[in-house]
């Protein structure tokens, strides 16, 4: 229960179980965790031969999957209510030390693998104590592999653990061997407890970096702070200037701290954030929200801990209560007559910024990833618990209930009007020739796993780019002047929009809730823009568009930027092209004096031949992949840079300002 007891309250379901409104479940376990909770499933070879199926990748971002793992167990020791702290500590070498003041893991010998408890956790995979014996009521993982894969892509790891006045420690080298037994190697306070695990990543298996990002780890331990309230996270990185690597999280209001977070940058419709907390049969749900004065919805789910970026049942329950509660509000109170449909899900989701979190003793994924939770039950607990708190904030803030009502039929008029728009942008047949729109030029192939649509600004660019193309397989659609910010627009002008519309029509696979990438005409879909402050600003309209209407092209990586040249450099007969800055100084090195050298301001001065050598041809160009490894980060940015708020973009650019390039 929480610890106001005036706030939480039973209510009993339409199947008869009870819910618990406004209770915190006890995740605090009192059994024993002793080495008999260690249970052993089955060798790391395999683990270095295929990291890709243990972190998904040996990139960066698996390399920081690494911390994840470390970190998480830390974090399942404070859910259990042990630990009260995780710091994280990476050092100028890239070494990183988590330490954790939990339980401690146990120091006795395993009875299946004749070996110390602690070398069995960090050689044996699918070792551990999630697996039901009782360690552990609730955790982010399940399956045992996480410090055991850790270890067996490390040059080298460290253990220390503190027990019973005692620290005990072992030491890994080459893939997780064991360099000799756990050993007893002096005393500590009785009094204190816990584990502290230093580790390097191997550079052979992270063979494209080992040097961990600071914004990333910070931004990562702050949102556990976020989904964890009370528990205190911190981030020492001795890489940076003293003092700018260190970071304190604790946040004791919770998810409603991070919703408040997420909307720093935006206006919002209604003062106070909708909270809801409760739990039914071991399950604990967490639910917060507060509409701000946007258009796109921003929600965010968790399992344990982990981002379901897909969504999944927990997600479902609350759209399921979301919609019914707000028109069942609606109605009761005048703001839906007899004859007006329901609201939609999306009128009542749009401008929402929300966050979602569940903790479930037995969480079921869909896929490996745990990218979307399965478990049908977390529906309607979900939905019990969170529409009975927001129906109960609706009638005790009337106020703010109509600011709420008001956005969402106002939105549900646009929608209509939307629809009628959005009706224009439609063709029978993906490769229905005569619906495309006029000013583009396709290509003959009509394999789309070969074909690439050239996005390029005016038509004199256009001009360069229809003659020096492969006609074959690269199509071009020029765009005249800047394309609509939908940041700030409803969707009823995007879809009116000439050159949104072209766009739409061209590729061919829908937009919003009815995308289908798989009748994507184009394999890349490449924005070709001047070098200049304008073209990065057609750019960055051009990926709001991508992101907020069609983001499944940017997640299954068919948008790209090409990269035109900065400078033509001609001595003789010989020619270079430079593409950054750094590159011309080479180029000059190289070639010496007595240099002819055109800087390009647009790609409209190149001509067919130039353009294609340097930017269109396969075999030479360059082109830079855009990719969606942080949605929020994403969703933060572009309200930043391209909502209504002047200040936030205002704060943002005075405190990165001395990092700003400038194209004069």
């Amino acid at each position: 229960m929480s610890e106001n007891e005036d706030e939480t309250k039973v209510i009993t379901t339409e199947d008869g179980t009870e819910a618990v409104i406004g209770g915190v479940l006890d995740a605090k376990v009192t059994k024993e965790y002793d080495d008999s909770e260690i249970q052993v499933l089955d060798g790391l070879e395999a683990v270095r031969k295929r990291p890709g199926m243990y972190i998904a990748s040996t990139s960066s971002k698996g390399l920081h999957h690494l911390v994840w793992e470390i970190v998480d167990n830390g974090i399942d020791e404070a859910m259990a209510g042990y630990a009260t702290t995780v710091t994280v500590t990476i050092d100028k070498d890239n070494v990183v030390k988590v330490e954790d003041d939990g339980r401690g893991m146990p120091v006795g010998k395993n009875e299946k693998t004749g070996k110390s408890t602690i070398e069995t956790i960090f050689t044996v995979l699918h070792a551990g104590g999630k697996f039901g014996g009782g360690a552990y009521k609730i955790s982010g993982g399940l399956h045992g592999v996480g410090a055991s894969v850790v270890n067996a892509l490390s040059s080298w790891m460290e253990v220390k653990v503190f027990h019973e006045g005692k620290i005990y420690y072992i030491c890994f080298e080459n893939g997780g061997h064991a360099k000799e037994p756990l050993k007893e190697i002096g005393d500590c306070d009785p009094k204190k407890h816990g584990s502290i695990i230093t580790f390097k990543a191997d550079p052979t298996i992270f063979q494209e970096t080992t040097v961990y990002d600071h914004d990333t780890i910070r931004d990562r331990l702050r949102q556990l702070a976020f989904l964890n309230k009370g528990i205190h996270l911190v981030f020492h990185d001795e890489r940076m200037e003293e003092g700018k690597g260190d970071h304190n999280f604790l946040f004791e209001g919770g998810l409603k701290e991070y919703v408040a977070y997420l909307n720093k940058s935006r206006t919002v419709v209604h003062p106070d954030i909708i909270y809801a907390e409760g739990y039914e049969s071991d399950i604990q749900v967490e639910v917060a929200m507060q509409y701000n004065d946007g258009y796109n919805p921003a929600v965010y789910t968790f399992c344990n801990n982990i981002n379901t970026v897909e969504g999944g049942t927990h997600e479902e329950g609350f759209r399921s209560a979301l919609g019914r509660i707000i028109n069942k509000y609606a109605r009761d109170n005048g703001y839906l007559k007899d004859k007006d449909d329901n609201l939609t899900a999306d009128d009542c989701r749009e401008g929402i910024t929300a966050v979602i979190s569940v903790k479930h003793p037995d969480p079921q994924y869909e896929g490996q990833t745990k990218t979307k939770l399965g478990n049908s039950e977390v529906r309607k607990i979900v939905s019990d618990i969170f529409g009975s708190q927001l129906e109960r904030f609706l009638l005790e803030n009337p106020d703010q209930a109509k600011a709420i009502m008001e956005k969402a039929t106002v939105a549900s008029q646009a929608r209509m009007a939307a629809k009628k728009a959005r009706e224009l942008t439609r063709r029978k047949s993906a490769l229905e020739v005569s619906s495309l729109p006029g000013k583009l030029a396709d290509c003959s192939s009509k394999d789309a796993s070969i074909c690439e649509i050239y996005i390029v600004e005016g038509d004199s660019a256009g001009g360069s780019a229809k003659q020096g193309r492969d006609s074959h397989f690269q199509a071009i659609l020029p765009l005249r002047g800047k394309i609509l910010n939908v940041e700030k627009a409803r969707q009823a002008r995007a879809f009116e929009n000439n050159e949104i519309r072209s766009m739409i029509t061209a590729f061919g696979c829908g937009i919003l809730d009815e995308i289908d990438t798989s009748k994507l005409r184009y394999n890349k879909i490449v924005i070709m823009t001047d070098a200049d402050v304008d073209g990065a600003h057609i750019r960055i309209l051009l990926l709001t568009f991508f992101y907020r209407y069609m983001k499944q092209i940017i997640e299954d990586g068919h948008v790209y930027i090409a990269q035109p040249p900065l400078y033509k450099v001609q001595k003789g007969n010989a020619v270079k092209y430079a593409y950054t800055e750094e590159m011309m100084t080479k180029v000059r090195a190289e070639m010496g004096d007595r240099l002819a050298i055109q800087r390009y301001k647009g790609l409209g001065e190149m001509n067919p031949e130039q353009l294609w050598e340097t930017t269109m041809d396969p075999v030479n160009r360059t082109l830079i992949r855009v990719s969606l490894d942080d949605a929020e980060k994403a969703d933060e940015y572009f309200s930043i840079f391209m909502g209504d708020e002047v200040e936030p973009r205002k704060d943002y650019i005075i405190k990165n300002a001395n990092f700003a390039e400038l194209d004069i």
